[in-house]
């Protein structure tokens, strides 16, 4: 990335930060500096633990993570937080979008300029598994790499 590019994105991402940061542009471009730097965010989906997301997750891991799309979409009527965003994912060539989780409430701000007026899609989801919590058990989670 050569360095008008990179001077690029950083103060396109830093802009549509700024105004939902409060209006603290200092706290924009620092935070809109880093992800461009790291050439993007990782995102764990949050709430795969409820309903019956465990075992939607538990059989798309069955699939290469090519066959799994994700689409991020805003919630402005979630009763818990305005600003959330959801989470669906579906097999390509499948029958639809499932409802997986949300993006983290702490980084909503950032996805959303990012994501400008646009829904985002993803090519691929990557399905974790290990054994986290008290149960021992084996669980699921899903993580989403959003590109600047």
């Amino acid at each position: 990335m050569t360095n008008d590019t990179l001077k690029s994105k950083v103060m396109s991402l830093g802009n549509r930060l700024a105004p939902l940061m409060d209006g603290d542009r200092t706290a924009a471009f620092i935070r809109a500096w880093t992800i461009v730097k790291a050439g993007g965010l990782e995102i764990a989906v949050k709430g795969t633990s409820f309903a019956n997301r465990q075992e939607a997750l538990k059989r798309l891991a069955t699939y290469a993570p090519e066959q799994i799309k994700a689409v991020l979409v805003p919630e402005p009527s979630n009763p818990a937080d305005v600003n959330a965003i959801a989470v669906l994912v579906g097999v390509q060539g499948g029958k639809g979008l499932f409802k997986l989780g949300y993006v983290p409430a702490n980084i909503t701000q950032v996805v959303t300029a990012i994501r400008g007026q646009r829904t985002l899609a993803f090519p691929a989801v990557r399905i974790v598994s290990g054994t986290w919590g008290y149960t021992g058990q084996m669980t699921f989670g899903a993580r989403l790499a959003l590109a600047v």
